[in-house]
Protein backbone atom coordinates (compact mmCIF):
# COMPACT_ATOMS: atom_id res chain seq x y z
CA UNK A 1 0.00 0.00 0.00
CA UNK A 2 1.27 3.71 -0.44
CA UNK A 3 0.04 6.33 1.21
CA UNK A 4 -3.41 7.67 0.68
CA UNK A 5 -4.85 11.07 0.26
CA UNK A 6 -7.65 12.18 2.30
CA UNK A 7 -7.28 15.83 1.22
CA UNK A 8 -4.72 18.42 0.45
CA UNK A 9 -2.14 17.76 3.01
CA UNK A 10 -3.36 15.14 4.74
CA UNK A 11 -2.47 11.20 4.32
CA UNK A 12 -3.44 7.85 5.60
CA UNK A 13 0.33 6.75 6.40
CA UNK A 14 -1.02 3.65 8.11
CA UNK A 15 -0.67 -0.27 7.82
CA UNK A 16 -3.14 -2.95 7.00
CA UNK A 17 -2.53 -6.66 8.55
CA UNK A 18 -4.36 -9.10 6.30
CA UNK A 19 -2.87 -12.16 7.99
CA UNK A 20 -3.70 -11.24 11.88
CA UNK A 21 -6.53 -13.60 13.20
CA UNK A 22 -6.27 -12.77 17.13
CA UNK A 23 -5.99 -9.84 19.15
CA UNK A 24 -4.72 -9.26 22.79
CA UNK A 25 -4.50 -13.38 22.37
CA UNK A 26 -7.83 -13.11 23.10
CA UNK A 27 -10.15 -11.06 20.27
CA UNK A 28 -10.87 -13.13 16.63
CA UNK A 29 -9.76 -11.39 13.69
CA UNK A 30 -11.79 -12.98 11.00
CA UNK A 31 -11.24 -10.37 8.32
CA UNK A 32 -7.65 -9.48 10.05
CA UNK A 33 -7.27 -5.60 10.83
CA UNK A 34 -5.57 -1.97 9.83
CA UNK A 35 -3.93 -0.10 12.09
CA UNK A 36 -4.84 3.49 10.58
CA UNK A 37 -2.13 6.83 11.17
CA UNK A 38 -2.55 9.79 9.87
CA UNK A 39 -0.18 12.71 8.46
CA UNK A 40 -1.40 16.54 8.62
CA UNK A 41 0.57 18.83 7.02
CA UNK A 42 -0.80 22.56 8.18
CA UNK A 43 0.93 25.79 6.74
CA UNK A 44 3.14 26.26 9.99
CA UNK A 45 3.37 22.78 11.35
CA UNK A 46 2.99 19.16 11.04
CA UNK A 47 1.42 16.67 12.73
CA UNK A 48 1.13 12.71 12.89
CA UNK A 49 -1.95 11.25 14.36
CA UNK A 50 -1.60 7.66 16.26
CA UNK A 51 0.88 5.25 14.75
CA UNK A 52 1.42 1.97 13.90
CA UNK A 53 1.67 -1.68 16.06
CA UNK A 54 5.29 -2.08 15.90
CA UNK A 55 5.69 -5.03 14.36
CA UNK A 56 4.27 -3.08 11.16
CA UNK A 57 6.70 0.16 11.72
CA UNK A 58 8.40 -0.32 8.35
CA UNK A 59 5.05 0.15 6.56
CA UNK A 60 4.45 3.81 8.57
CA UNK A 61 8.31 4.71 7.51
CA UNK A 62 8.11 4.19 3.88
CA UNK A 63 4.65 6.14 3.94
CA UNK A 64 6.69 9.07 5.52
CA UNK A 65 9.74 8.80 3.70
CA UNK A 66 7.69 8.64 0.02
CA UNK A 67 5.98 11.18 1.27
CA UNK A 68 9.17 13.34 1.80
CA UNK A 69 8.29 14.12 5.13
CA UNK A 70 11.67 16.04 6.83
CA UNK A 71 10.23 17.10 9.91
CA UNK A 72 7.29 16.08 12.40
CA UNK A 73 6.05 18.60 15.27
CA UNK A 74 3.73 16.79 16.89
CA UNK A 75 2.57 13.19 17.07
CA UNK A 76 -1.12 13.14 18.64
CA UNK A 77 -1.37 9.76 21.03
CA UNK A 78 -5.05 9.91 20.95
CA UNK A 79 -4.62 6.54 22.81
CA UNK A 80 -1.08 4.54 24.31
CA UNK A 81 -2.51 0.53 23.49
CA UNK A 82 0.28 -0.59 21.99
CA UNK A 83 -1.40 -1.14 18.64
CA UNK A 84 -1.35 2.74 18.14
CA UNK A 85 0.99 4.08 20.30
CA UNK A 86 3.82 1.62 19.90
CA UNK A 87 6.10 2.99 17.33
CA UNK A 88 5.79 6.24 18.85
CA UNK A 89 9.65 5.87 20.62
CA UNK A 90 10.82 4.50 16.90
CA UNK A 91 9.08 7.80 15.60
CA UNK A 92 10.76 10.38 18.36
CA UNK A 93 14.10 8.94 17.20
CA UNK A 94 13.68 9.90 14.21
CA UNK A 95 12.33 13.06 14.45
CA UNK A 96 13.38 14.46 18.00
CA UNK A 97 12.42 17.80 17.73
CA UNK A 98 8.22 16.06 17.74
CA UNK A 99 6.10 16.29 20.83
CA UNK A 100 3.80 14.16 22.00
CA UNK A 101 0.67 15.46 22.40
CA UNK A 102 -1.68 13.72 24.74
CA UNK A 103 -4.10 13.69 27.87
CA UNK A 104 -2.61 13.85 30.96
CA UNK A 105 -3.46 10.38 31.88
CA UNK A 106 -2.32 9.19 28.50
CA UNK A 107 1.01 10.54 29.49
CA UNK A 108 1.25 8.71 32.53
CA UNK A 109 0.59 5.74 30.33
CA UNK A 110 2.59 6.51 27.89
CA UNK A 111 5.67 6.93 30.14
CA UNK A 112 5.22 3.47 32.08
CA UNK A 113 3.87 1.51 28.84
CA UNK A 114 6.84 2.55 26.12
CA UNK A 115 9.42 5.02 28.46
CA UNK A 116 8.96 7.98 26.73
CA UNK A 117 10.82 10.81 28.67
CA UNK A 118 8.34 13.30 30.10
CA UNK A 119 9.69 16.49 28.62
CA UNK A 120 8.45 14.66 25.33
CA UNK A 121 4.93 15.26 26.15
CA UNK A 122 2.20 18.42 25.71
CA UNK A 123 -0.67 17.17 27.94
CA UNK A 124 -3.99 18.75 26.77
CA UNK A 125 -7.65 19.47 28.01
CA UNK A 126 -10.76 18.62 27.14
CA UNK A 127 -11.47 20.91 24.10
CA UNK A 128 -8.37 22.46 23.70
CA UNK A 129 -6.91 23.51 20.25
CA UNK A 130 -3.45 23.15 18.63
CA UNK A 131 -2.73 25.15 15.45
CA UNK A 132 -0.93 24.06 12.93
CA UNK A 133 -1.09 27.43 10.97
CA UNK A 134 -3.92 27.18 8.13
CA UNK A 135 -5.11 24.12 10.07
CA UNK A 136 -6.82 23.58 13.99
CA UNK A 137 -6.54 20.45 15.81
CA UNK A 138 -9.27 19.66 18.97
CA UNK A 139 -8.72 17.60 20.82
CA UNK A 140 -11.83 16.00 22.72
CA UNK A 141 -11.45 13.71 26.26
CA UNK A 142 -13.41 10.45 25.64
CA UNK A 143 -12.43 8.85 29.05
CA UNK A 144 -13.19 5.27 29.17
CA UNK A 145 -13.88 4.50 25.37
CA UNK A 146 -12.29 2.12 25.97
CA UNK A 147 -9.40 2.92 28.29
CA UNK A 148 -9.28 5.87 30.89
CA UNK A 149 -6.78 7.77 28.56
CA UNK A 150 -8.75 8.24 25.18
CA UNK A 151 -9.26 11.27 23.61
CA UNK A 152 -10.56 11.92 19.91
CA UNK A 153 -9.42 14.33 17.36
CA UNK A 154 -10.92 16.77 15.56
CA UNK A 155 -9.67 18.69 12.12
CA UNK A 156 -11.82 21.81 12.31
CA UNK A 157 -11.12 23.40 8.99
CA UNK A 158 -11.77 19.86 7.40
CA UNK A 159 -14.16 18.84 9.43
CA UNK A 160 -12.47 15.24 10.01
CA UNK A 161 -12.59 13.36 13.30
CA UNK A 162 -10.03 11.07 14.19
CA UNK A 163 -11.96 8.94 16.36
CA UNK A 164 -9.48 6.10 17.39
CA UNK A 165 -10.55 2.62 18.93
CA UNK A 166 -14.54 4.52 18.81
CA UNK A 167 -16.45 3.57 15.84
CA UNK A 168 -13.80 1.33 14.10
CA UNK A 169 -13.86 -1.97 12.87
CA UNK A 170 -11.31 -4.95 13.02
CA UNK A 171 -11.47 -5.26 9.02
CA UNK A 172 -8.21 -5.57 6.28
CA UNK A 173 -9.54 -4.54 2.94
CA UNK A 174 -7.81 -1.76 0.12
CA UNK A 175 -10.61 0.64 0.30
CA UNK A 176 -10.15 4.41 1.80
CA UNK A 177 -13.70 4.24 2.12
CA UNK A 178 -16.27 2.29 3.26
CA UNK A 179 -17.87 0.65 0.11
CA UNK A 180 -19.26 -2.45 1.16
CA UNK A 181 -21.61 -1.03 3.83
CA UNK A 182 -23.22 -5.02 4.93
CA UNK A 183 -19.60 -6.06 5.54
CA UNK A 184 -18.89 -3.68 7.47
CA UNK A 185 -21.93 -3.35 10.15
CA UNK A 186 -20.71 -6.44 10.49
CA UNK A 187 -17.10 -6.10 11.51
CA UNK A 188 -18.61 -2.91 13.43
CA UNK A 189 -20.80 -4.82 15.47
CA UNK A 190 -18.38 -7.36 16.12
CA UNK A 191 -15.72 -4.93 17.27
CA UNK A 192 -18.24 -2.75 19.46
CA UNK A 193 -19.71 -5.91 20.97
CA UNK A 194 -15.92 -7.83 22.03
CA UNK A 195 -14.68 -3.65 22.36
CA UNK A 196 -17.04 -0.83 23.34
CA UNK A 197 -20.39 -2.62 24.79
CA UNK A 198 -18.49 -2.50 28.52
CA UNK A 199 -18.74 0.74 28.16
CA UNK A 200 -22.21 1.16 26.77
CA UNK A 201 -23.27 3.94 29.29
CA UNK A 202 -19.95 5.87 28.56
CA UNK A 203 -20.92 5.45 24.63
CA UNK A 204 -24.25 7.07 24.99
CA UNK A 205 -23.09 10.25 26.47
CA UNK A 206 -19.52 10.54 23.73
CA UNK A 207 -22.39 10.02 20.65
CA UNK A 208 -24.26 12.69 22.26
CA UNK A 209 -21.31 15.03 22.65
CA UNK A 210 -20.53 14.51 18.96
CA UNK A 211 -23.88 15.82 17.83
CA UNK A 212 -22.38 19.52 18.57
CA UNK A 213 -19.31 18.59 16.05
CA UNK A 214 -19.87 19.22 11.95
CA UNK A 215 -18.77 15.81 10.80
CA UNK A 216 -17.64 14.95 7.53
CA UNK A 217 -15.60 12.27 7.06
CA UNK A 218 -14.87 9.48 10.56
CA UNK A 219 -11.25 8.55 10.35
CA UNK A 220 -10.78 5.54 13.14
CA UNK A 221 -8.03 3.48 14.06
CA UNK A 222 -9.15 0.42 12.76
CA UNK A 223 -11.12 0.21 9.46
CA UNK A 224 -12.13 1.57 6.70
CA UNK A 225 -12.61 5.76 6.87
CA UNK A 226 -16.46 7.01 6.82
CA UNK A 227 -17.19 9.27 4.10
CA UNK A 228 -20.85 9.10 5.01
CA UNK A 229 -20.64 9.32 8.71
CA UNK A 230 -24.18 8.83 9.28
CA UNK A 231 -23.64 5.29 8.32
CA UNK A 232 -21.67 4.06 11.60
CA UNK A 233 -23.06 6.92 13.65
CA UNK A 234 -26.63 5.60 13.14
CA UNK A 235 -25.50 1.95 13.41
CA UNK A 236 -23.77 3.04 17.33
CA UNK A 237 -26.88 4.39 18.45
CA UNK A 238 -29.19 1.75 18.08
CA UNK A 239 -26.23 -0.49 19.74
CA UNK A 240 -25.70 1.56 22.79
CA UNK A 241 -29.50 2.82 22.74
CA UNK A 242 -31.15 0.51 21.86
CA UNK A 243 -33.46 -1.50 23.58
CA UNK A 244 -33.25 -5.05 23.76
CA UNK A 245 -35.08 -7.87 21.24
CA UNK A 246 -37.07 -10.45 21.31
CA UNK A 247 -34.39 -12.71 21.42
CA UNK A 248 -32.68 -15.59 23.47
CA UNK A 249 -28.80 -16.31 23.18
CA UNK A 250 -28.22 -19.56 24.08
CA UNK A 251 -24.28 -20.70 24.42
CA UNK A 252 -24.29 -24.47 25.20
CA UNK A 253 -22.13 -27.27 25.83
CA UNK A 254 -22.66 -30.96 25.61
CA UNK A 255 -20.62 -33.99 26.62
CA UNK A 256 -23.00 -37.31 26.34
CA UNK A 257 -25.97 -35.78 24.22
CA UNK A 258 -27.57 -34.98 27.42
CA UNK A 259 -27.14 -31.27 27.59
CA UNK A 260 -27.94 -31.15 23.81
CA UNK A 261 -31.49 -32.56 23.73
CA UNK A 262 -32.55 -30.09 26.08
CA UNK A 263 -31.05 -27.58 24.24
CA UNK A 264 -32.91 -28.49 20.95
CA UNK A 265 -36.40 -29.00 22.99
CA UNK A 266 -36.38 -25.39 24.78
CA UNK A 267 -35.04 -23.86 20.78
CA UNK A 268 -38.04 -25.47 19.20
CA UNK A 269 -40.29 -24.67 21.82
CA UNK A 270 -39.46 -20.88 21.96
CA UNK A 271 -39.59 -20.89 17.90
CA UNK A 272 -43.08 -22.19 18.51
CA UNK A 273 -43.87 -19.31 20.58
CA UNK A 274 -42.12 -16.69 18.21
CA UNK A 275 -39.18 -15.91 20.19
CA UNK A 276 -35.98 -16.08 17.69
CA UNK A 277 -33.24 -18.13 19.61
CA UNK A 278 -29.54 -17.84 18.98
CA UNK A 279 -27.60 -20.98 19.91
CA UNK A 280 -23.76 -21.56 20.41
CA UNK A 281 -22.22 -24.73 20.26
CA UNK A 282 -19.26 -23.35 22.66
CA UNK A 283 -17.03 -26.20 21.40
CA UNK A 284 -16.77 -25.33 17.78
CA UNK A 285 -18.21 -21.45 18.09
CA UNK A 286 -16.46 -18.10 17.54
CA UNK A 287 -16.49 -16.25 20.77
CA UNK A 288 -16.54 -13.03 18.48
CA UNK A 289 -19.77 -14.31 16.82
CA UNK A 290 -21.57 -15.24 20.44
CA UNK A 291 -20.14 -11.67 21.61
CA UNK A 292 -22.34 -9.91 18.53
CA UNK A 293 -25.64 -11.95 19.69
CA UNK A 294 -25.36 -10.52 23.06
CA UNK A 295 -25.79 -6.75 21.72
CA UNK A 296 -29.29 -6.73 21.57
CA UNK A 297 -30.32 -10.08 23.27
CA UNK A 298 -33.11 -9.99 25.98
CA UNK A 299 -32.32 -13.03 27.54
CA UNK A 300 -29.31 -15.50 28.26
CA UNK A 301 -29.85 -19.55 28.54
CA UNK A 302 -26.42 -21.02 29.53
CA UNK A 303 -26.48 -24.99 28.91
CA UNK A 304 -24.45 -26.80 30.90
CA UNK A 305 -23.33 -30.70 31.83
CA UNK A 306 -21.73 -30.75 35.43
CA UNK A 307 -17.78 -31.55 35.41
CA UNK A 308 -16.60 -31.87 39.15
CA UNK A 309 -19.40 -30.59 40.41
CA UNK A 310 -19.21 -27.71 38.52
CA UNK A 311 -20.06 -26.32 34.79
CA UNK A 312 -18.28 -27.28 32.15
CA UNK A 313 -15.11 -24.93 31.77
CA UNK A 314 -16.31 -23.63 28.54
CA UNK A 315 -19.67 -22.73 29.92
CA UNK A 316 -17.56 -20.57 32.80
CA UNK A 317 -15.71 -19.04 30.40
CA UNK A 318 -18.73 -18.13 28.18
CA UNK A 319 -20.41 -16.96 31.44
CA UNK A 320 -17.01 -14.59 33.00
CA UNK A 321 -17.07 -12.80 29.09
CA UNK A 322 -21.10 -12.59 29.24
CA UNK A 323 -19.90 -10.67 32.84
CA UNK A 324 -17.22 -9.17 31.06
CA UNK A 325 -18.82 -7.65 27.84
CA UNK A 326 -22.18 -6.27 30.02
CA UNK A 327 -25.22 -6.77 27.59
CA UNK A 328 -27.87 -4.56 28.22
CA UNK A 329 -29.90 -8.83 28.63
CA UNK A 330 -33.04 -8.68 31.17
CA UNK A 331 -33.27 -12.20 31.90
CA UNK A 332 -31.23 -15.34 32.50
CA UNK A 333 -31.65 -18.77 33.04
CA UNK A 334 -29.62 -22.19 33.09
CA UNK A 335 -30.44 -25.78 31.90
CA UNK A 336 -28.22 -28.94 31.74
CA UNK A 337 -27.86 -32.07 32.93
CA UNK A 338 -25.92 -34.28 35.90
CA UNK A 339 -24.69 -37.20 36.95
CA UNK A 340 -24.90 -37.44 40.73
CA UNK A 341 -25.06 -34.22 41.99
CA UNK A 342 -23.20 -30.73 42.08
CA UNK A 343 -23.25 -26.83 42.23
CA UNK A 344 -22.92 -25.28 38.39
CA UNK A 345 -25.97 -23.11 38.88
CA UNK A 346 -24.11 -21.74 42.20
CA UNK A 347 -21.07 -21.48 40.76
CA UNK A 348 -22.32 -20.02 37.29
CA UNK A 349 -24.75 -17.12 39.30
CA UNK A 350 -21.13 -16.18 41.32
CA UNK A 351 -19.52 -15.95 37.80
CA UNK A 352 -21.93 -12.84 36.28
CA UNK A 353 -22.46 -9.87 38.87
CA UNK A 354 -22.10 -7.77 36.70
CA UNK A 355 -25.21 -8.61 34.89
CA UNK A 356 -28.28 -7.19 36.42
CA UNK A 357 -30.44 -9.80 35.05
CA UNK A 358 -34.02 -11.47 36.79
CA UNK A 359 -33.14 -15.00 37.18
CA UNK A 360 -35.72 -17.79 35.73
CA UNK A 361 -36.03 -20.79 37.60
CA UNK A 362 -33.39 -23.76 36.27
CA UNK A 363 -33.90 -26.46 34.92
CA UNK A 364 -31.74 -29.40 35.69
CA UNK A 365 -31.82 -32.83 34.93
CA UNK A 366 -30.11 -36.20 36.21
CA UNK A 367 -28.92 -38.23 32.98
CA UNK A 368 -31.15 -37.84 29.85
CA UNK A 369 -34.03 -35.83 30.07
CA UNK A 370 -37.42 -37.09 31.07
CA UNK A 371 -41.13 -36.03 30.44
CA UNK A 372 -41.43 -34.26 33.44
CA UNK A 373 -38.05 -32.71 32.39
CA UNK A 374 -39.29 -31.88 28.95
CA UNK A 375 -42.44 -30.17 30.80
CA UNK A 376 -39.94 -28.03 32.99
CA UNK A 377 -38.55 -26.47 29.54
CA UNK A 378 -41.40 -25.81 28.12
CA UNK A 379 -42.42 -24.45 31.42
CA UNK A 380 -39.25 -22.39 31.35
CA UNK A 381 -39.85 -21.51 27.47
CA UNK A 382 -43.89 -19.87 28.62
CA UNK A 383 -41.92 -17.81 31.10
CA UNK A 384 -39.20 -16.12 28.65
CA UNK A 385 -41.83 -15.76 26.09
CA UNK A 386 -44.28 -14.17 28.23
CA UNK A 387 -41.76 -11.98 30.16
CA UNK A 388 -40.83 -10.85 26.72
CA UNK A 389 -43.95 -9.66 25.74
CA UNK A 390 -44.27 -7.76 29.03
CA UNK A 391 -41.81 -5.99 28.46
CA UNK A 392 -42.15 -5.01 24.92
CA UNK A 393 -39.53 -6.28 23.46
CA UNK A 394 -40.07 -6.97 19.77
CA UNK A 395 -38.38 -9.57 17.52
Amino acid sequence: MKPREIKTGIHWVGAIDWDRRLFDSLVPLPDGTSYNAYMVKGSEKTALIDTVDPAMQHELFGHLNELGVKRIDYVVANHAEQDHSGSIPQVLEKFPEAKVVATAKCKTMLMDLLEIPEEKFIAVKDKETLSLGDRTLEFIHAPWVHWPETMLTYAQEDKILFSCDFLGSHLATTDLYVKDEGQLHEAAMRYYAEIMMPFRGIIQKNLDKLEAYDIDIIAPSHGPMHDKPDFILKAYRSWAFGEPKNTVVLPYISMHDSTRKMVEHLVSALAAKGVTVKQFDLAVTDIGKLAMALVDAATIVIGTPTVLMGPHPNVAYAAILANALRPNVKFLSIIGSYGWGGKAVEQLAAMIPNLKVEIIDPVLCKGVPKKDDLAALDKLADSIAEKHKEKGFES
